[in-house]
């Protein structure tokens, strides 16, 4: 049934000369289309680059929907209309050590805890959405990568001030990502290879015979010990499950589904953070040079775990909070935190090396529009997030926080500048995990939190 409308000119016409400042009617109004609520997010991934940014020449300039990308950030123009510049936000909840607790807060909101050494009390969105669109429906419930990563004081292990990752289950331990290469492209696309024989089937049935002994071992174990010990062990055992249904969950190549070109990575040492030093005195430059190469290949095989369906979530780190790596594809023959601290702040430095992160940021978005989903592309459905442990080198600032979302999924309302001075971040988490389904209205610490940001979509 059509609904019932009068329009102000037929109304005159009734009434005759008496009609005098007739107020507009609702029912004078055309009948309101019935807009479908957007579904959720299907892919999220988090994408971590250090050392915060140099404000005034990242912000863009211009209105909300007509602007001008910043230096830093030009060469993300070819995608301007899939980025959503989140512009203010106050990283509120980064209380404790000045890298460490922005590097938690990240994606957590939460605080560090027990400074210097302790992490955070709450786990981190790629998490929380992994729960909830991946685990158990995908091989992996998520992906965690990063590239000359434990830098420094870490020597090449997991520390506050290199995890961005921490698990959805209390107690929330930190998630240490893959590093080699190799072994990441063996273990994602070993088994689509179609020049591998049966080599990957013989090494994946040997897998799985091992962890059924693991988990039938621990199993008889955890009914002879003590309830604080049984629970530890049944988290171990749900880890082994995890991974046996991993195993088990094989992607199947297509015209979507692809194996990444593989690049020789000999000259690049993953785990050369162990021979690192405090100050970033050792220098592995062969490592430093492939960082380019490396960091192209991971990216493609992140966005082909996505697309094989292998995950729905992935992080990607570009290093840690210390970054003591070279850059010598720029000319940058000191580290990234030389450049930042410890030789005094080189703005027209850290210009140069987040200007080549935003160039990788493109390649990423540009790579995931190519892939056909089935009508849409690989971006139209996943929201990706961009992000740093501060602001300001200088000053450790975690205000106007350099903070970038692209793609369309949940959504996602993008080609826009949108401002929120003074805001706490822990609003935008909410806000991203609302995209995905969600109904939640605060995540993290929630004296940090004031509720979910009101136009991202």
């Amino acid at each position: 049934m059509s609904k019932f409308t009068l329009s102000r000119r037929a109304m005159l016409r009734g009434a005759g000369a008496i009609a005098v400042s007739l107020p507009w009617l609702e029912i004078m109004g055309p009948e309101r289309t019935a807009h479908a609520q957007p579904a959720p997010a299907k892919r999220f991934l988090a994408v971590y680059t250090p050392g915060g940014t140099v404000m005034d020449r990242w912000r863009p300039t211009g209105s909300e929907t007509s602007f001008t990308l910043g230096p830093i950030l030009a060469p993300l123009a070819p995608v301007q209309d899939r980025l959503l510049v989140v512009d203010g936000l106050e990283m509120k909840s980064a209380r404790g050590e000045q890298h460490q607790s922005g590097i938690i807060a990240w994606l957590t909101g939460s605080p560090q805890e027990g400074s210097p050494n302790g992490y955070g009390s709450g786990p981190s969105i790629d998490q929380v959405i992994a729960s909830r669109i991946s685990a158990g429906q995908k091989a992996k419930a998520s992906i965690q990568i990063a590239l000359r990563w434990a830098t420094g004081k870490s020597h090449g292990l997991l520390s506050p001030m290199n995890a961005a990752n921490f698990e959805d289950a209390a107690p929330h331990r930190p998630i240490p990502p893959r590093l080699d290469p190799v072994e990441i492209f063996t273990e994602l696309f070993g088994t689509l290879n179609p020049g591998d024989n049966n080599d990957a089937a013989r090494r994946l049935a040997r897998k799985q015979s091992i962890l059924d002994f693991l988990d039938r071992r621990y199993a008889a174990l955890s009914a002879r010990v003590g309830a604080a010990d049984k629970q530890k062990i049944d988290q171990h055992l749900t880890k082994i499950r995890e991974i046996e249904q991993s195993l088990s969950n094989v992607p199947i190549a297509t015209s979507t589904c692809k194996v990444p070109m593989m690049v020789d990575t000999s000259d690049y040492n993953p785990r050369t953070g162990l021979n690192s030093s405090d100050t970033g005195s050792i220098r592995d430059t062969s490592t430093d040079a492939a960082i380019p190469k490396v960091g192209k290949l991971l990216t493609d095989m992140l966005v082909m775990a996505l697309a094989c369906d292998i995950t729905a979530v992935g992080t990607l780190q570009w290093s840690d909070t210390e970054a003591k790596h070279t850059f010598p594809w720029l000319n940058l023959s000191e580290h990234h935190h030389f450049y930042q601290h410890d030789g005094g702040f080189r703005a027209a430095e850290c210009e140069s090396i987040c200007n080549w992160y935003s160039k990788q940021h493109l390649y990423l978005l540009q790579e995931m529009e190519k892939v056909d989903m089935g009508g849409h592309s690989l971006l139209d459905e996943s929201v990706v997030f961009f992000g740093s442990e501060i602001s300001d080198p200088p000053t450790h600032s975690k205000t106007n926080m350099p903070f970038l979302l692209a793609g369309g999924g949940g959504g996602l309302r993008t080609g826009r500048w949108v401002r929120h001075p003074g805001v706490p971040h822990n609003n935008l988490l909410v806000s991203i995990l609302n995209l995905f389904g969600d109904a939640r209205t605060t995540f993290g610490d929630p004296q940090y939190c004031t509720g979910p940001l009101t136009n991202l979509t």
